[in-house]
């Protein structure tokens, strides 16, 4: 129980992102965050760029999850913003499979809140489409998650120039009251591009595996 307890340690304190390298000065915010963005603080040393852990919070008393279904955000910048549902379904389905598949043998996730449920929401932004779209729809991700992925290529395609972000936030299941935020990059000039849905598996997978790795160094997993 000592050892399960350290589940909400490693993921409300370190499933906030590995950062993959060198960061950019200034990151540039989605709104994802809202207000909590003004709450940021300079992260540790291997940890997320930006975070806020909400003061006086018992993070041990959390040892389940739910997460949320991933959201995507374009870039100001991108070459083309029209939105194409199916598309987007397709990607979305591809980053929580992932997700589940990265922590489901060792940490619980639930879909119901309960008092030791913290509720993770993820957004991935700063993404660049070429012409010819994403759309920012949530939804919890279920228990035992199955997902028969359309067979075919994306439409355009979808590129982070060494400047996509990850906002991170995570709550309390039963109040919804937010006791993490954070902002994470992966490493300037590194460019991830979508070509495929296959490529996109391999970069979200990249990300999960990121998660995982980060919470199995800190010694949370279930025994």
């Amino acid at each position: 129980m000592k050892t399960t307890a350290k589940i909400v340690m490693v993921v409300l304190i370190g499933l906030v992102f590995v950062a993959s390298g060198a960061f950019a000065a200034e990151p540039k915010y989605s709104g994802f965050l809202g207000d909590y963005y003004k709450n940021l603080q300079p992260g540790p040393k291997d940890g997320a760029k930006m975070r806020w852990l909400k003061p006086g919070v018992d993070f041990t008393k959390y040892n389940k999850l739910m997460v949320d279904s991933v959201i995507f955000y374009l870039a100001d910048d991108s070459e083309d913003k029209g939105i194409n549902a199916e598309e987007v379904k397709e990607l979305t389905d591809t980053f929580n499979q992932e997700i589940v598949n990265a922590l489901k043998d060792k940490y619980p996730i639930v879909a119901e809140p309960g008092p030791d449920v913290a509720r993770l929401r993820i957004a991935i932004t700063g993404v660049k489409k070429s012409k010819p779209g994403m759309s920012v729809v949530s939804s919890i991700v279920p228990v035992g998650i199955g997902i028969s992925l359309i067979k075919k290529g994306v439409t355009g395609s979808y590129s982070g120039s060494g400047g996509t972000n990850a906002e991170f936030m995570a709550l309390d299941s039963m109040s919804n009251d937010v006791i993490i935020a954070a902002v994470d990059e992966r490493s300037a000039g590194y460019t991830e591009r979508f070509t495929s849905l296959g490529a996109a598996k391999d970069a979200f997978k990249f990300w999960a595996q990121r998660i995982r790795k980060f919470m199995d160094e800190t010694g949370g997993a279930k025994q």
